[in-house]
């Protein structure tokens, strides 16, 4: 990068430079000659003089014309009408007999001299009676066009030293924050999850700094997962394992009987095995919901509806008794239709395994200028004060919960589904029992006058 800089800047200055001298060159040569022209001009004047006092050319005093002529460093030649030498000489006063050619007015001829050359007609009352012709010294004008080359020269020198510089700089500035990113991205990929670029640069690499340090957030938060996953798992499984296989090693080797009773009690460990299974598949897949979330406007009134319909045979089944307060509708909020309804499902679940036979169980929607709220209160045994700050952690279960077989990941779904969402979703019990789960999500602003229509179904199931 860093030559490809240097080549483009070293050519700019060398086509400028180019340019300037020719310009230069050209420039000044052109103002000489002009001033060659212009002294030209005024020796033909005085010749003009001198023929018109004197009647012609045989008796005219050039004088005057040589002293000028003298004067600009030149040698003055002058001819008659016929194009015949009246006059030459070296710009001393001695005639020579130099044939001049000039450039301008006058006619031209031809002679010794090498230097630049200006001509120009003599006119006496309209009439050309003669012309002019002198010749300059060589090194005439040299003078100013070496002032001009080295002025240019210099100039180039500095341009070239300057773009060089700011090439380095530009080469440095585009090329640390990416030499920095594939350094963390080796980082990375050699196993430190922690490494990150740290660039807060302007524009299109600072954004592309920005995007590797988020993916590289988001692949460490999914390691912790991966890895939070399969310490629960060995966590939950380590004891309905250690069940089943003792009970099975009793029955191979003789040691027991293979009851019914047996056989039912170990088909339950299994079972149990499965639940969890699938309670702690449920829960990687809520902690990863903020990537796979499909948001739209969601009727939250509708979908609660839909919800408790869904749940009401497991909740009857119970024991208890289901009563419905919808909000107003529609209640729209920016959601993902089927991990809300996953999230409600869990907690209506969660309801049905905790809650006594002839407990009654409603949930009330309603809304304030800003927020979006459902509430699911039972008539229940309630949450002991002391493990409220705890229902919603993973893996946690409460004394009910460990008797009831809970696994204590249901809840800890509806939190990561409710945080995905923007909301929130707290517990709170009164001292005389019944608990009280209350789910928030902001609201979102009608879009015109489009509604989205609650899903028929829900995919998910708790």
């Amino acid at each position: 990068m860093f030559a490809a800089f240097s080549v483009v800047a070293l050519a700019s200055v060398a086509l400028l430079t180019a340019a300037a001298l020719v310009g230069a060159d050209r420039g000044i040569s052109s103002a000489h000659q002009a001033d060659r022209q212009y002294t030209a001009y005024r020796v033909a004047t005085a010749a003009a003089d001198a023929y018109r006092a004197a009647g012609g050319w045989p008796a005219a005093d050039l004088s005057a014309a040589r002293s000028l002529a003298a004067g600009a460093g030149a040698v003055l030649t002058v001819r008659n009408a016929d194009d015949e030498m009246m006059s030459g000489g070296s710009g001393s006063g001695t005639e020579d007999d130099h044939g001049m050619s000039g450039s301008g007015g006058g006619h031209h001829g031809q002679g010794s001299g090498s230097g630049p050359r200006a001509s120009a007609p003599v006119v006496v009352d309209g009439r050309t009676v003669g012309s002019v012709h002198l010749v300059f010294s060589a090194g005439s004008g040299s003078a100013g066009l070496s002032v001009a080359w080295g002025w240019v020269a210099g100039a180039a020198v500095g341009a070239v030293a300057l773009a060089l510089a700011v090439s380095w700089f530009v080469t440095r500035r585009l090329s640390a924050p990416v030499v920095r990113v594939a350094a963390t991205a080796r980082a990375l990929a050699a196993g430190d999850r922690s490494a990150r670029t740290h660039i807060d640069a302007p524009g299109e690499l600072g954004e592309l700094a920005h995007a590797f340090d988020a993916m590289a957030d988001n692949v460490s938060h999914a390691e912790q997962a991966r890895h939070r996953l399969a310490a629960d798992v060995a966590h939950e499984l380590r004891t309905p394992l250690a069940s089943l296989q003792a009970g099975l090693e009793e029955l191979r080797d003789g040691y027991a009987d293979a009851s019914t009773e047996r056989l039912a009690s170990l088909h339950d460990q299994a079972l149990r095995l499965g639940r969890i299974i699938g309670d702690l598949g449920e829960l990687a897949d809520a902690e990863s919901a903020r990537l796979s979330l499909h948001l739209t406007q969601v009727d939250l009134t509708a979908l609660t509806v839909a919800a408790v319909a869904e749940r009401e045979a497991e909740l009857r089944t119970a024991g208890l008794t289901v009563g419905t307060i919808p909000g107003p509708t529609p209640l729209l909020v920016r959601a993902d239709a089927d991990r809300l309804h996953q999230a409600l499902g869990n907690l209506l679940s969660n309801t049905a395994r905790h809650c006594r036979p002839g407990d009654t169980v409603t949930v009330t929607v309603s809304a304030t200028p800003v927020e979006a709220l459902v509430e699911v209160a039972d008539t229940g045994p309630g949450i002991p004060t002391a493990e409220l700050p705890h229902v919603f952690d993973r893996l946690w279960r409460g004394t009910r919960a460990r008797a009831g077989g809970g696994s204590g990941i249901g809840l800890a779904v509806v939190r990561e589904l409710v945080t995905a969402h923007g909301g929130t979703v707290t517990a709170d019990s009164g001292p005389g029992g019944g608990t009280l789960m209350t789910l928030r999500l902001p609201r979102a602003e009608p879009r015109g006058s489009r509604r989205t229509p609650a899903p028929a179904s829900a995919p998910r199931v708790a």
